[in-house]
């Protein structure tokens, strides 16, 4: 043997089992079609794509379409994020807590919005609903405990605060549906110091600066978007399971899928950041999508039980008591399908810009990746941009 072959069986030998498992596993990249071959009207995406591209919406980065299982359309748009939010960067305010240089500084390009610059981008607040989809895979696997449990059960309640007959009554199924019922406001902006959103990340433990907080309402009753809720399920998690869930969601969900590069962010005690640390690549995300257009199933294998993909969908509470908002299901934001009122569109919501969605009607999944986060600027125009899709893409039928 010679010794530069002497070499790369040294170099080879030296690899971690799962880098050289990585390597040689088939491609699991998604078959590739053309709108019209799917039956998509591509003038409607082309003529996003050029809104898109000249700054319509402000720094949208990504878009990417799936339909039957086969991705028609995949856009990238280059952002200087260097230059855009070089001088918020440097200067001290809620949105940059912390180290001015580490991984809860959104205006730091070497973080936010991709990791280390590269093509996994922070999903933001739809790792909220990964978290759930996690909570469900591990509940059809027997692992975790019913979401009527009480939350107080996984927790040490001689050192909780404020505790009261509500919060005594306040069960896992409240939390995923956003109605714990505490004291917390996160409607202010972000880069707002007195958002309880801001206020918990800016702490060193997210799960007891929440579950100390006093309660404004009884468990159930109002939807009321806490990012804290979500942070507690990470701590419950591992509690019930006594796994990681970055770990558990490793082995029986991102594996499943073919899902093997992921970055995913700790909050300051070492707990994963189950309420918006979650990187994925744009096409990984929409796996998951697909995941529950298929009830469940991926390439035949059984991930999720059906009946929790349903419940997930399922609307509980209006995001606002007014006609035409959302609703919410467990941890899913639910946009009435503008072709017919009495049918949802199953999204994700990430600050910046994140909006993955399943239109089951349509087989059709559609993932948004952008990173406006100051107040007052560009955005995409969610509602106006559901309506063109769903007139882009007709039923299937039977579905």
């Amino acid at each position: 043997m010679t010794d530069r072959r002497i070499l790369a069986a040294l170099v080879l030998a030296s690899l971690p089992a799962t880098t050289m498992a990585q390597r040689a596993r088939p491609s699991n990249a998604w078959p590739t079609s053309t709108p019209a071959a799917v039956g998509v009207n591509g003038k409607v995406l082309d003529s996003l794509d050029t809104e898109i591209g000249r700054g319509d919406y402000g720094n949208v980065d990504r878009m990417v379409v799936i339909r039957g299982g086969k991705l028609v359309y995949d856009r990238h748009y280059a952002q200087n994020y260097d230059s855009l939010y070089a001088d918020s960067a440097r200067t001290p305010n809620a949105l940059n807590a912390g180290d001015m240089t580490g991984p809860f500084n959104y205006f730091n390009p070497w973080w936010h919005p991709t990791y280390r610059r590269g093509d996994l981008h922070t999903l933001q607040s739809v790792t909220k609903t990964v978290t759930s989809v996690i909570i469900g895979v591990a509940i059809t696997r027997g692992d975790f405990p019913s979401i009527d449990t009480p939350v107080l059960r996984f927790f040490d309640t001689t050192k909780v605060a404020n505790i009261d007959d509500r919060k005594r009554r306040m069960k896992l199924r409240h939390l995923l549906t956003m109605s714990g019922g505490f004291d917390w406001n996160e409607n202010l902006p972000y880069i707002d110091p007195r958002n309880n959103a801001s206020v918990m990340e800016a702490s060193h433990d997210w799960v007891n600066y929440t579950i100390n907080l006093p309660m404004m309402r009884e468990p159930g009753t109002r939807f009321n978007y806490s990012s804290g809720e979500t942070e507690l399920l990470a701590h419950i998690f591992r509690q019930a399971t006594g796994m990681d869930i970055e770990e558990y969601a490793a082995r029986h969900l991102f594996g499943p899928l073919g899902i093997d590069r992921w970055y995913w962010k700790r909050i300051p005690s070492g707990l994963i950041d189950t309420e918006g640390g979650l990187y994925l690549e744009a096409r990984d995300l929409a796996r998951i999508w697909a995941l529950f257009l298929g009830h469940g199933v991926w390439k035949g294998q059984r991930i999720v039980s059906e009946d929790w993909v349903r419940q997930s969908v399922t609307p509980v509470l209006p995001v606002v008591d007014r006609p035409g908002t959302p609703w919410y299901g467990l941890k899913w934001w639910l946009h009435r399908n503008p072709a017919d009122t009495t049918k949802f569109v199953w999204s994700g919501s990430g600050f910046g810009g994140q909006f993955p969605m399943a239109f089951p009607e349509r087989d059709l999944v559609v993932v948004f990746n952008g990173w406006n986060i100051l107040p007052g600027g560009k955005s995409l125009p969610l509602r106006k941009t559901l309506e063109r899709l769903v007139k882009a893409v007709p039923e299937v039928a039977g579905k």
